[in-house]
């Protein structure tokens, strides 16, 4: 998923980026708890080869993928796309594999076995092949993070990007 790693992070972006706390609570809180989430899709397939690794899955491994916007004051804000392995995806964490509009965020951060690993950062070209048509604006470079989760010691990718309606 990172698509341009030569950058330097704009202060205003920094706090965004590296918070290490749960994005979707904070974007409750920026947007007066008018916070939704939209799925763009959802389904099982293989991962891109950076996500692949990121995950040490196999190649061909497939993983349920899904792809959703957060819409912040009736606002694009946030395209996340999540790499959830079918062996994360079993025993108590079975209900993961239906989240609907529910943020993936609110449960991860509720979750006591959770554990993160450390936040990558990437600017993303708007053209980028790994942004889906509503994500790619107008021309302005944009911020995005990513990282790994751990539930029970169960890994699941989380990717985020900072969409320009997003101020």
């Amino acid at each position: 998923m990172l698509c341009d790693s030569d950058y330097r992070v704009p202060v205003h972006w920094r706090p965004w980026l590296s918070d290490t706390g749960s994005l979707t609570e904070r974007l409750q809180v920026a947007s007066d708890q008018q916070l939704r989430v939209t799925i763009i899709q959802q389904q099982l397939a293989v991962p891109k080869l950076s996500e692949r690794q990121a995950l040490g899955l196999p190649a061909r491994r497939r993983a349920l993928i899904r792809e959703v916007i957060l819409w912040g004051r009736g606002q694009p804000w946030v395209y996340a796309r999540s790499i959830l392995p079918l062996t994360t995806l079993t025993g108590r964490l079975k209900p993961l594999r239906r989240l609907d509009n529910r943020p993936l965020g609110a449960l991860l951060f509720n979750d006591p076995s959770m554990h993160r690993e450390p936040v990558q950062v990437a600017r993303f070209k708007v053209q980028a092949d790994c942004l889906p048509g509503l994500a790619r604006g107008t021309g302005v470079p944009l911020w995005g993070r990513r990282s790994v989760f751990r539930l029970d010691s169960k890994p699941l990718l989380v990717s985020e990007i900072f969409l320009e309606g997003f101020k």
